[in-house]
């Protein structure tokens, strides 16, 4: 049998429209006056999110010498904030990123993500600006901006923030599986919001670019955004687009506290540990960079395969991925 795993995993039409992809996005950030830069993609820290493992490597000096461990960056973000700390104004960059053991039709070890940062902008300036870059860009067009608290309330009737750990429990049992318990406040609001409230986000039609915002999570899932109050509730300054039901992009009001950053990246090693999971080093130079002073900013980083996906109507990433995982 003949084997044909050397041919490329997406067809040039698709190879084509990323390159058409890529060019339309930099042409809207030099007409804006954002800078390009490029950062390292192999880095002393990784990342410490619960939900993310980063691929480890060892550096071997030629001749000699202390043997370091170095990790491949699940995004930009932090070399990136460094440069804002110094003074780079605003920033993007177009990179491939890496993402231990996640593998399948939405997923790729390695994807290309683009990451950008506005100074003086917040949340929902930045979703405008998000929303200008992509209608230049695909022709997308944006249907809703609606809270994580609205969602909620219009499809289960109650306040996501407020809510009870055993009424959001009961929800997940009545809504998703009966056999789901003994789960942490996060797992349940994940598992409501990601089996019932995401699959309807954005549905407009066959060939339609056209998405939903959905901003002011829980500030139990701040990750890097800052926390703030809203109606009597305590949420985090952070966003998701959604795009028939795809999540696309993940933004910030960007977090400038050092000492509270230092305080998650703690609580993110704890978790791991309690679940068993590798632990990972923080990076301290974020830190420091933090400490010194990053000027208030948003960002958002946005997944440019699943955008060529949409495009392509496909939902298989290997579709418009020169070459997939299995290929590589």
């Amino acid at each position: 049998m003949t084997d044909v795993t050397w041919r490329p995993s997406a067809a040039p039409l698709e190879l084509q429209r990323r390159a058409q992809l890529l060019g339309s996005i930099r042409r809207y950030f030099e007409q804006q006056c954002v800078m390009e830069v490029e950062t390292p993609m192999l880095s002393c820290a990784a990342a410490t999110d619960l939900h993310i493992d980063s691929f480890g490597t060892r550096f071997l000096p030629a001749g000699g010498g202390r043997n370091q461990t170095r990790y491949l960056h699940t995004s930009p973000e932090f070399p990136m904030k460094r440069l804002l700390a110094a003074g780079s104004g605003d920033i993007y960059q177009i990179c491939r990123v890496f993402r231990n053991g996640e593998v399948g039709g939405r997923h790729n070890p390695e994807f290309t993500l683009l990451e950008w940062y506005r100074l003086g902008m917040d949340q929902q300036q930045l979703m405008t600006d998000m929303t200008a870059m992509l209608a230049s860009a695909i022709g997308f067009h944006e249907l809703r901006r609606v809270s994580y608290r609205r969602l909620f309330e219009e499809h289960f009737g109650l306040n996501p923030h407020r809510a009870s750990d055993a009424q959001l429990e009961q929800l997940v049992m009545d809504k998703v599986d009966p056999q789901l318990q003994d789960l942490s406040r996060n797992d349940c609001l994940d598992l409501l919001f990601s089996q019932r409230i995401e699959p309807q986000l954005g549905v407009a039609g066959d060939g339609v670019m056209a998405g939903v915002y959905v901003y002011d999570y829980p500030a139990s899932m701040a990750a890097l955004a800052r926390i703030e109050t809203e109606d009597g509730d305590t949420v985090a300054r952070r966003f998701e687009l959604f795009v028939d039901g795809l999540e696309l992009a993940n933004g910030y009001h960007e977090l400038c506290d050092g000492k509270e950053q230092l305080r998650r990246f703690e609580r993110d090693r704890a978790e791991r540990e309690a679940l068993g999971r590798r632990e990972f080093p923080h990076d301290a130079h974020l830190l420091a960079a933090l400490d010194a002073g990053l000027p208030d900013c948003a960002g958002v980083a946005i997944g440019l395969d699943r955008v060529l996906m949409l495009m392509a109507g496909t939902r298989d990433i290997a579709d418009v991925l020169a070459f997939s995982f299995d290929r590589a």
